[in-house]
């Protein structure tokens, strides 16, 4: 996946694995935008998921990273944006499929139930894995609400 600059985005709960985040992108050498929070003061997700979504959507940033507590709250709204499609990912696996056969443009993990190691496997798949294209463009194009 070629990346330019890759837009964060975190609540309060998902604010040391973003920071572990950043260190992982530093090594990797890749630069790095980041939409907030910038704390682990009580906030709300939309805020920030809103901010890189619009982000992704100008073009400053691409592919995205967002972690809440469960991953949920902050992936729901990052794929309330049309050309936004956020994969909540646990595991490799799901980091390998949702760039293969969804050309995910945002990874969502969460910060309450996984580890930075599982944190680093997951990136490494996500950011090594290419999207298929073919039948799975179609699908993709059926995906936004006309």
């Amino acid at each position: 996946m070629s990346s330019t600059i890759v837009g964060l985005a975190s609540d309060h709960a998902g604010y040391a694995l973003k920071q572990f985040v950043k260190q992982y992108l530093e090594e990797k050498g890749l630069a790095y935008k980041d939409y907030g929070t910038y704390s682990e003061e009580s906030c709300n997700y939309a805020t920030f998921g809103h901010a890189l979504a619009r982000g992704i959507e100008a073009g400053e940033v691409y592919p995205g990273i967002a972690i809440c507590g469960s991953g949920e709250g902050i992936n729901m709204t990052l794929n309330k944006h049309q050309s936004i499609r956020a994969g909540l990912c646990w595991i490799p696996e799901i980091a390998h499929l949702i760039r293969q056969h969804n050309n995910a443009n945002v990874l969502v993990m969460p910060g309450r139930f996984i580890d930075t190691d599982m944190a680093r496997k997951i990136m490494d798949e996500f950011f090594a894995t290419e999207f298929e294209g073919g039948r799975h463009q179609a699908r993709i194009d059926e995906i936004p609400v006309q």
